[in-house]
C-alpha cells in the first residue's frame, strides 16, 4: 500500500510539474476572470519575470518526481514489510 501512495504522490508532482512549466508561456493565465477583473493583474501576469518564476516552480516539482521515482525504484528491499510477524 506505501508504494501506491508513492506513485501517486510521484504522479502529482509530475502533473503538476507540467502544468506549472507550460501553462505560464500560454495564452492561458492573460485569459481568465481575475485578469479582467484587475487591470493591474494583466502586467504582472504578462512579466516574464513571473512566468520564469512560475516555471521554475515547475521545474522544482518535476525534480521532487523524478527523485522520488528513483528512489522508489533502487531502494533497498525491507524483508520485514513482506513477512507479517507471527507469534509463538
Amino acid at each position: 500500500m506505501n508504494v501506491l501512495r508513492r506513485l501517486v504522490a510521484i504522479a502529482y508532482f509530475v502533473e503538476v510539474g507540467l502544468l506549472l512549466l507550460v501553462v505560464p508561456w500560454t495564452g492561458f493565465l492573460q485569459r481568465n476572470y481575475f485578469v479582467d477583473s484587475w487591470p493591474v493583474l494583466r502586467v504582472v501576469v504578462a512579466s516574464g519575470f513571473v512566468k520564469g518564476a512560475i516555471s521554475g516552480l515547475g521545474v522544482i516539482n518535476l525534480w521532487a518526481g523524478l527523485i522520488e521515482l528513483i528512489a522508489l525504484f533502487t531502494r533497498q528491499r525491507d524483508f520485514r514489510e513482506e513477512v507479517p510477524y507471527e507469534r509463538p
